[in-house]
């Protein structure tokens, strides 16, 4: 069992990237063991852990079907809905309120 190879903060070599950098590229991991370890020393705690996987083994995104579209669709606009007075809030409700800003801000008007 050998050790990952650990780089600092900024300081790994190319051709290496994260989850998040491989999708902005439009890449996914694709079954790929980890390559390196990325830290980010932290002042109180224990440093901040990044995995890294070479890009050159990153294969495509699989495109999304037309049934996940629609489902990602529907849990968006749910998540839009107010629980307290059923209306699109126009923006996602925030899950520390638990319903949209004018109900949870002025209850009086939500009971009329």
């Amino acid at each position: 069992m050998s050790a990952l190879p650990v780089y600092r903060w900024r300081l790994a070599p190319e051709g290496l990237a994260t989850r998040r950098q491989l999708r902005a590229a439009g890449l996914r991991p694709g079954g790929q063991d980890v390559a390196a370890q990325l830290e980010r020393p932290r002042r109180r705690r224990g440093p901040l852990v990044a995995y890294l996987y070479r890009v050159d083994l990153a294969k495509p995104v699989r495109p999304m079907t037309e049934r996940q579209a629609t489902a990602l669709a529907k849990a968006n606009a749910a998540r839009r809905r107010c629980p307290a007075c059923r209306a699109d809030a126009g923006y996602v409700i925030p899950s520390s309120l638990g319903m949209c800003v004018p109900c949870h801000d002025f209850p009086e008007q939500r009971a009329a």
